[in-house]
């Protein structure tokens, strides 16, 4: 249902609208669309203000439509039940003339996953405050009974220079949700719509890779899985096969971040790795035990740069048009300042 709720790139044609009004609403263009949903820039007339529609993708067949109401209908109900400023705010819902349709806050920015298809290396620091906002976005969730079951790169959507948006809870676990008739609500690899595996497999828990009932620990883990890819550069498991990703996820265990690329500091490694963790009791309890950790690495950090009056800018993270390779330089120069000035000062201790 993934599907691009900001305003595509300027190189791009907007594609003609199969609609041009749904609802009170107007639809000006057509955002992006997916398999099964399509999203398109509306206005508001009563409040003034534009919106991203969420419908069916017009190709769908009556047939498919019926097929996937309830993931409309979830999606609105868990969303419904959310407000944090990092998971996308759903304004209204509803069916019109046999459409069904979500509106939602209109996003200026860009998926997560194309940063990171595009090569886009995120710094040290700078995933960590990312996380730190997703953690504490998934806590204010799960304290209102909402499991998101599919946290992953695709359904974070990047607003500015590290502000994420938590986005599509279609196959959310809510306690207002709408049964699937074919599906047991517990059991993520049955939760089956037609032929099609819910959930993307690469970030799947070990207990939704096996079929076991999963709880808030399960979005832990995805989370943590999208932790690694954005220290490392690459996802932790990958297979032509599905079925051969399924047992790696579930029974092997990825090479620590630092093991991989020795840069990457030994805490926030072992942050990722203690989210990833096959065992769910293994994990953080709660994503608020999670966003904590990171916030205390955070916190460490900025007293270390104060301490060896290394200047701001010289760890900025810079904007988001800034060139991978130069921004990954900045930051990892201002981490040799601080190892050399370490080195000088462990000397005249010596003397």
């Amino acid at each position: 249902m993934n599907a691009p709720l900001s305003t595509p790139p300027a190189s791009a044609t907007p594609a003609t609208p199969a609609l041009s009004r749904i609802g009170r609403f107007y639809i000006t263009r057509e955002l992006g669309r997916g398999t099964v949903g399509c999203v398109y820039l509306g206005h508001d007339p009563v409040l003034g203000r534009d919106l991203a529609i969420k419908t069916y993708n017009p190709r769908l067949t009556p047939v498919e439509r019926n097929r996937y109401e309830h993931q409309f209908i979830n999606e609105a109900r868990a969303s419904g039940l959310l407000s944090h400023p990092h998971i996308v705010t759903i304004y209204d819902a509803s069916v019109e003339n046999g459409e069904t349709y979500i509106a939602m806050e209109y996003l200026r920015g860009r998926e997560l996953n194309k940063l990171l298809d595009s090569g886009y290396r995120f710094p040290p620091d700078e995933v960590a405050s990312v996380v730190w906002k997703l953690a504490d976005a998934l806590n204010h969730a799960h304290q209102r009974g909402v499991i998101h079951r599919d946290v992953k790169p695709a359904n974070i959507f990047m607003v500015g220079d590290d502000q994420p948006k938590l986005v599509d809870f279609g196959i959310a676990r809510s306690p207002n949700r709408v049964a699937d008739k074919n599906a047991n609500p517990d059991d993520p690899v049955t939760l089956l719509i037609g032929n099609r595996l819910l959930g993307t497999p690469n970030y799947m828990s070990p207990e939704q890779a096996t079929g076991k009932p999963v709880d808030e620990r399960t979005d832990i883990y995805s989370l943590g899985a999208v932790m690694y890819e954005m220290l490392v550069g690459r996802k932790p498991f990958h297979s032509e096969s599905a079925e051969k990703l399924l047992q790696l996820i579930a029974y092997k265990a990825p090479p620590a971040p630092h093991e991989l690329d020795a840069r990457i500091p030994e805490a926030l490694s072992g942050i990722v790795m203690k989210a990833m963790s096959k065992r769910p009791e293994k994990r953080y309890e709660t994503a608020e035990k999670m966003a904590l950790d990171l916030k205390r690495y955070l916190v460490r950090q900025r007293r270390a740069r104060r301490r060896m009056k290394i200047p701001v800018e010289a760890l900025s993270t810079g904007g988001r048009g800034m060139p991978a390779q130069r921004h990954g330089l900045l930051y990892w120069a201002g981490w040799a300042s601080l190892a050399g000035a370490a080195a000088i000062a462990a000397r005249l201790l010596l003397r």
